[in-house]
């Protein structure tokens, strides 16, 4: 029965997310989630009207208040921080259907947190190394915040934080918005990647402002859109446009925008070039997303306006006639390439063939390639020995346990089944980690364990039977313990160990005798200090040890205690008996009748020897014989 509600449980979880995808398809509002990190209350922002929630679904860490404003999330009061007693790797999960979303999150830091000192640290996204805040990143406005685009597919958002040794990580807030299933896409799939934004551009802009601001469809992900004002230097000649005329097909699915990119521009003099320096990490993949709309009055018709894109010099899109690719004046239009970049610069240069330059928008984003995960069923399977083994916080044990690869789980070696596209755990070593619970039958489910050390703890209970049949092992070590019970005789049948170290426990029984040619086979074995152990290598088992010696002469001892005890109280009770019967009444009925009948046996036997005694012939006068 149990089973069976599960079973209509999960068909309900899968038909409920159905149902919400097909609502969202239809047009119904995309999920949102936003977390005021540290906050323990609910809040709605004075600007937007959006439901802030209170921190939830964290592994560990503590809340603070900001010291310092946030110069472009005001609302935002409160942190979270993950301290070295936390652990290395902290996270949050957090629920959420399957599909696309846009991932945004805030950061500050201050006295209570961090003493005043900008942290270093590194945050992962399924998995993935995403970003990595190296110092000075509390300098730029722009550092502050950073968005990712994501494919769910697992129902649950997973933010990871990784210590670097500088300080501890911090989070103000996270939000989690929906967007289009099909949005960005490249040709490829996108659910391969995590697209890193590194600059999100409205050109011409007087002032930078998010989606929401911009009066955009909610399917956008309310977007943060950053003037362009800051990336020329003072003096350049170049100018802006706008206008207040409706833009067509800037909401086109799956790409949605807001129309208010497309009704300003940044143009240049006759001839002139315009380029846009933009600092990125080398040997990586980058998205480019060009916009663009013909807005100015004068410019009605093809060939009026054309120019060339460049990339580092070397071609992205060439004869660029706005007004012709996209139909029509005031109508939006979208370009996409992905270019590789060798160096620490990305300029995106674009050069007049006919009239002036002309760009509405434009975004970059680094192609991350989405790190494989460990095996479901090795990620429970260490999920489960956390709860048993009672692990201490610092070790961590969050996210997940391969993944990134930089930042493993403690303890923890995997390697990667290329065949399967998986990790698997092939090794653990918790040897003096202060481990207080006991080893549980999860294990079994590191059919690719080959090594486990957890040696010198304070782990109590039995060593689990499922051990041995994990067939992988090769090394197994859990001296210096606490374990009792018996040896399982499984442990004989592993194929492949080679070391099986179980010395200096509290184990009992005999030695499973599978285990006598472990040595002859060039095994390690150890089995010393359990004093209860008998069999291969120690004491016979036949053979009494003091203890059992001692048992045995108590019993005899007791036992003939109790026995002449025993004899004692039947022959007190046979004298008792014996003594009642002679202090009978004399004058009793049945002691007359004795006496009587004694006595005349005692006259008959005087009669008749006297009569025996006399000679032959006898006479009256001879007298009888007196004796």
């Amino acid at each position: 029965m149990g089973r069976a509600c599960s079973v209509l449980l999960i068909a309900a979880l899968v038909c409920a997310s159905q149902v919400l995808f097909t609502s969202a398809a239809d047009g119904a509002a995309p999920f949102a989630l936003r977390i005021a990190c540290g906050s323990d209350s609910e809040s709605y922002s004075p600007e937007t009207g959006y439901l802030w929630s209170k921190d939830m679904n964290y592994t560990g860490g503590s809340s603070g208040n900001l010291t310092t404003v946030s110069r472009i999330a005001s609302q935002l009061k409160t942190i979270r921080y993950f301290g070295m007693p936390d652990g290395s790797e902290n996270c949050y999960n957090l629920s959420v259907p399957n599909g696309q979303y846009l991932i945004r999150m805030y950061f500050s830091f201050g006295f209570k947190d961090n003493s005043g000192r900008e942290p270093e640290f590194e945050i992962s996204m399924e998995g993935t190394l995403v970003y990595s805040l190296t110092r000075g990143w509390s300098t730029v406005v722009d550092n502050e915040y950073v968005d990712s685009l994501v494919h769910i597919n697992d129902g649950a958002a997973t933010i990871c934080f990784h210590s670097s040794g500088h300080g501890s990580p911090v989070i103000a807030s996270i939000e989690i918005l929906q967007i289009n299933d099909d949005a960005y896409n490249m040709g490829t799939p996108s659910s391969n990647f995590i697209m890193r934004t590194v600059k999100r551009v409205t050109a011409g802009a007087e002032k930078s402002g998010y989606g929401s601001s911009l009066q955009a469809d909610p399917w956008g992900g309310d977007r943060y859109w950053a003037t362009d004002t800051t990336l020329f230097t003072p003096g350049s000649s170049v100018n802006s446009l706008h206008t207040k005329y409706n833009i067509s097909k800037f909401n086109n699915p799956p790409n949605i925008y807001p129309e208010a990119i497309y009704q300003s521009a940044t143009t240049t003099g006759p001839e002139n070039k315009l380029s846009y320096t933009i600092p990125v990490l080398p040997n990586q993949n980058y998205s480019i997303w060009l916009h663009f709309a013909e807005i100015e009055d004068s410019v009605t018709a093809p060939n009026e306006r054309v120019f060339n894109v460049m990339a580092n010099g070397l071609p992205l899109f060439q004869v660029v006639d706005i007004v012709k690719m996209a139909g029509g004046v005031r109508t939006a239009l979208v370009l996409n390439k992905t270019v590789l970049v060798e160096g620490k610069t990305l300029t995106i240069s674009l050069e007049p063939l006919a009239g002036e330059i002309s760009i509405n928008a434009f975004e970059v984003y680094q192609l991350i390639p989405r790190e494989q995960p460990t095996s479901s069923d090795n990620v429970w399977a260490l999920q489960s020995m956390k709860q048993g083994l009672e692990l201490p916080s610092r070790v961590g044990w969050n996210g997940d346990p391969c993944i990134p690869q930089l930042h493993a789980w403690y303890g923890v070696n995997c390697e990667f089944d290329a065949a399967v596209g998986t990790w698997f755990i092939t090794g653990l070593a918790l040897d003096s980690q202060g481990l207080k619970g006991r080893i549980d039958d999860s294990i079994v489910n590191l059919q690719r364990l080959q090594s486990l050390n957890m040696s010198n703890n304070v782990l109590t209970g039995v060593i689990p039977e499922s051990l041995g049949h994990v067939s992988s092992l090769v090394t197994l070590d859990l001296s210096y313990n606490r374990l009792n019970g018996s040896i399982p005789a499984s442990l004989g049948q592993l194929p492949k160990l080679q070391e099986l170290l179980l010395n200096d426990n509290q184990l009992v029984g005999e030695v499973p005798p599978a285990l006598g040619a472990f040595p002859i086979r060039g095994g390690v074995l150890n089995l010393a200090n359990n004093d209860g152990l008998c069999g291969v290598g120690l004491r016979s088992c036949n053979t009494m040890s003091h203890r059992q010696k001692s048992g045995i002469v108590i019993g005899v001892i007791i036992g003939f205690m109790v026995l002449i005890l025993g004899g004692y109280l039947c022959w007190k009770r046979r004298m008792n008996m014996l003594r009642g019967a002679q202090r009978l009444p004399r004058d009793a009925p049945y002691a007359k009748a004795r006496t009587t009948f004694v006595r005349d046996v005692q006259m008959a036997r005087n009669t008749l020897a006297n009569h025996f005694s006399r000679p032959s012939p006898y006479s009256e006068s001879t007298p009888l014989n007196p004796h």
